[in-house]
């Protein structure tokens, strides 16, 4: 029986169970991950022309719309023939138009003139039904700028009026160079224009006044942070109110629409549909009502306002305006801070010639569902007093619709928070944990075996093993019971069920909010869990360092003694480095109610992508654990590439042998050192790789590999060692094993300075294997 070799078997058997075992764990959540991928990954639509589904619905480029983006949206690109001025004819080219948008001609102003290298004329592209068709361009005056035209509009009158709406529309007709100044001037000269007698019965500049406030709203948003606007834009948003009650003009950032009040009236309602056909606000999809009921229930209506009439003017001449805002450019608020990009609808009601008793809206806001989920929300109106957003006077309610009832009529909104929807995905989840269960009990069994037996080996060897199997099982024991956020218990992807409806209107509950984006619920477990985490991960890497500069010193180095106070240097080295490294990461980006700066919400973990899912430099992630692990991987790598030349692979005159090892032995010594020195965690980097399926092989490479370190560095360091053997075979006589004992030979040379003659002594030492001799055969005491 002794032939069989019982205890080789007997580690044999391990292995395999283990490895079997976790490659069917792994064969069946790839089958898994995979048959979930692919029914997540079949869309319910099928879009063309580059577009995306998303909830079942097309999301289209700006140039192309339709249920399934089929339907163009664009005009193309066009040349025509203009007549400047008597015997002035030029040909203006113009590249492809979006639908509802002005395009430049490549023409410019001559370089002398004022405007000098700006377009020449715009032309404007439209829908005729399923068509696009282009207008006719209209001509700048390359010798008028914003400031000469805010000179002129003073003491313009309807002849020139025109010109200078159209002058101001071109100038203006590229948003995203439009300073601060350019912005004040064109709002100014906006509200001029506005307040002349009778200019809503002149189209073409009502029209050309509307599209110019259109292309404001379009302008960078950090332009309007300046405090200058403030005045500017509260003067223009008072105006738009009273041109309100003048006409019907929708553009593709504003629209104004009005209706006169009837005897009869009893309720208005103001409707604005999107159309989903075409992708944007048609004027037939502005909607005034008499006597409506209530609201309408389509969810495609995103914006309604319900006027409830109580008194009408005796000479029939009410009116009714409302103005419908895509954004929030001139209503910048101090309070209530957005960081998403989704845009927020402004709607103003207003009644001339009547009283109401209350104005209802209700909303039904578009945003990435998949992404995003709402908290709560609160109904405001915007102050002039305070130019800032105010709950006063308005009650909120829930349904379908996010749902307002204010005591007054001004320009309303419905201010949201959200919280981003965290995948709590876990492909890796049974793999990871019964390697880390493996690896927990291989850990405490070296643990036991090297302080039972260090009397056997130098006290250093045994105090940098069991420090670095202490914080790797501490590190074990943490993942596999905290590393859950509790919160992803809570979470649900139904909005509904996290955003309690309510109905009637709630006044106490309609509190302003300060931000779009809220954290979750805050957990102290899990910040404290990704603390010690972090410090006990980067505490087994360092030991793995010194461990390897423990073997570099006893192996490579082997004739010259560890320096003085080696364990205590090494234990304040061990210890003390991880605790600065996550003092330092704490102080610098943990704030009280912003954890998610140090750890990310999906697990108890250092946070590593910003909001829009990149991997961010700015966070933690990379620069307190990527950093650092990847410098002692370097350190260790080389370490090792050292040891395996100079010891394994090549003959040592330090450490003859009386028989050169075999290659299976040599195999298994570097085996050795790449687990104790962490080297397989190099696979984690190569994790980051983009390819999706590879990057899912080096997952579950890593995954297996590294959370078994543990238990391979018990079946390395403890099934294998001669002591360990020699315990079974006395509980196990079965698995006895008689060996034949090899010796280690070996000189020790005496050189006399009287003498030439050399003095030699020779002994023998008993051989053992690789792991042995590395950490465990120094019998000299440290």
């Amino acid at each position: 029986m002794s032939a069989l070799h019982w205890d080789r078997i007997l580690v044999g058997i391990t292995c395999c169970v283990v490895t079997a075992t976790l490659w069917a764990l792994c064969i069946w959540q790839l089958v898994r991950f995979k048959t979930d991928t692919t029914v997540s990954m079949v869309p319910p639509c099928y879009c063309v022309n580059g577009g995306i589904c998303q909830d079942g619905t097309c999301m289209c480029s700006e140039e192309w719309v339709g249920s399934l983006c089929e339907i163009v949206n664009f005009c193309e690109a066009s040349t025509c023939t203009v007549n400047f001025s008597e015997g002035i004819i030029k040909n203006l080219t113009f590249e492809r138009i979006i639908v509802g948008k002005y395009g430049n001609s490549k023409e410019k102003c001559e370089p002398d003139t004022v405007n000098g290298n700006i377009s020449i004329a715009i032309r404007m592209c439209t829908r005729e039904g399923r068509t696009p068709t282009l207008e006719s361009p209209k001509i700048l005056n390359c010798n008028e700028n914003l400031d000469s035209l805010a000179l002129k509009v003073e003491s313009a009158d309807s002849s020139n009026l025109p010109a200078v709406a159209n002058n101001m529309q071109i100038l203006t007709s590229m948003p995203d160079q439009l300073t601060t100044q350019n912005i004040s001037t064109a709002a100014n000269i906006t509200v001029q224009i506005l307040k002349k007698p009778n200019v809503s019965e002149d189209s073409k500049v009502s029209v050309a006044v509307m599209a110019t406030v259109s292309q404001l709203l379009d302008a960078n948003e950090t332009e309007f942070k300046h405090n200058n606007l403030v005045d500017v834009a509260t003067s223009l948003t008072k105006t738009m109110e009273e041109f309100s009650f003048t006409g019907n003009i929708s553009q593709p950032n504003i629209a104004i629409q009005s209706a006169s009040l009837k005897l009869s009236s009893s309720t208005i309602r103001f409707s604005a549909q999107r159309d989903t056909a075409l992708g944007n606000y048609e004027s037939t999809k502005l909607e005034i009502q008499e006597n409506a009921p209530g609201f309408i229930g389509d969810l495609r209506t995103e914006v309604q306002i319900l006027f409830n009439i109580i008194n009408t003017s005796s000479s029939g001449n009410g009116k009714v305006g409302f103005v419908l805002y895509q954004n929030d450019r001139l209503f910048q608020s101090r309070i209530y801070q957005s960081h998403s990009s989704f845009s927020k609808q402004i709607v103003s009601g207003n009644i001339d010639g009547g009283r109401t008793s209350g104005v209802e809206i209700a909303f039904s806001p578009k945003y990435n569902t998949s992404e995003l989920q709402l908290r709560d929300h609160a109904c405001v109106f915007w102050d002039y007093t305070v130019n800032d957003w105010s709950t006063t006077g308005c009650a909120k309610g829930r349904d379908l619709f996010l749902r307002c009832r204010c005591n007054h009529t001004t320009n309303f909104a419905v201010l949201m928070s959200f919280q981003i929807k965290y995948k709590y995905a876990k492909p890796l989840e049974y793999i990871s944990y019964v390697g880390v269960g493996l690896s927990m009990a291989g850990l405490v069994i070296t643990i036991l075996f090297q302080i039972f037996t260090r009397k056997t080996r130098k006290s250093s060897v045994t105090w940098m093993l069991v420090s670095l199997c202490f914080s790797m099982l501490t590190f074990n024991t943490i993942f596999i019971s905290g590393i859950e956020n509790r919160n992803a218990r809570n979470h649900s992807s139904d909005t509904m069920s996290s955003y309690q409806q309510y109905l009637p209107y709630d006044t106490s509950r309609n509190t302003l909010l300060t931000s779009d984006i809220v954290d979750p619920p805050a957990d102290s477990w899990c910040t404290a869990t990704a603390v010690l985490l972090h410090y006990f991960l980067l505490a087994t890497f360092m030991w793995t360092a010194l461990n390897a500069a423990q073997l570099y010193l006893l192996l490579v180095r082997a004739m010259k003694p560890l320096p003085g106070h080696f364990l205590i240097i090494m234990s304040v080295i061990g210890w003390g480095i991880p605790a600065v490294v996550v003092a330092i990461t704490l102080g610098a980006t943990y704030r009280e109610g912003k954890v998610l700066n140090y750890r990310q919400e999906e697990f108890c973990w250092l946070a590593a992508l910003d909001q829009n899912q990149n991997f961010s430099v700015q966070k933690p992630m990379l620069w307190s654990f990527l950093l650092p692990v990847a410098l002692i991987l370097l350190f260790n790598i080389i370490i090792f590439i050292k040891i395996s030349i100079s010891v394994i692979w090549k003959k040592n005159k330090n450490l003859t042998r009386n028989k050169e090892d075999s290659f299976m032995k040599k195999t298994i010594g570097t085996i050795f050192i790449v687990v104790v020195l962490g080297i397989t965690w190099v696979i984690g980097y190569l994790m980051l790789i983009s390819h999706e399926e590879t990057s899912l092989v080096f997952s579950y490479l890593f995954c297996i590999l590294n959370a078994t370190q543990g238990l391979q560095i018990c079946i390395l360091y403890t099934f294998r060692s001669p002591i360990f053997k020699k315990k079974v075979s006395e509980l196990f006589p079965v698995f006895w094993v008689s060996e034949i004992p090899l010796y280690l030979h070996s000189k020790t040379y005496y050189v006399s300075r009287t003498q030439l003659a050399k003095h030699s002594q020779e002994t023998f030492r008993s051989t053992e294997t690789f792991s042995d001799i590395s950490l465990s055969t120094f019998s000299n005491g440290s």
